[in-house]
């Protein structure tokens, strides 16, 4: 059983950083791809960024150059650096485990953090 809990977001200005972390209580070999998502209110779940049991990396483009994603197998921890944020990037972050298909898909992933809130303010 994977059980995604998740820390970190916040409130910062235009220009501001912050970092969303992701703990993993179950196996990391359960799972190909584990990503962040995000959801505004009103909108529907967006993919953000993933990172793949090898190391792959892949990014929306919105936020290509300013977030980085990463995690620490030894803390079985899973990272979001965003940097430069915008308003537009203000909203629920999820990180998700367990796809191994596309890795951008939501509908893939079974395993679901209960988010962490970011706010953004101009």
């Amino acid at each position: 059983q994977v059980q995604l809990v998740e820390s970190g977001g916040g409130s910062v200005q235009t220009g501001g950083s912050l970092r969303v972390s992701c703990v993993n209580s179950g196996s990391r070999y359960a799972t190909n791809c584990m990503a962040w998502f995000r959801q505004s209110l009103g909108s529907e779940r967006e993919f953000v960024a993933y990172i793949t049991k090898g190391g792959g990396r892949d990014y929306a483009e919105s936020v290509k150059g300013r977030f980085f994603i990463s995690e620490d197998s030894a803390e079985d921890t899973l990272y979001l650096q965003m940097t430069d944020l915008k308003p537009d990037d203000a909203g629920t972050y999820y990180c998700a485990a367990g796809a191994w298909g596309s890795c951008r898909l939501p509908k893939l992933y079974p395993y679901w953090g209960q988010g962490a809130r970011v706010t953004v303010s101009s």
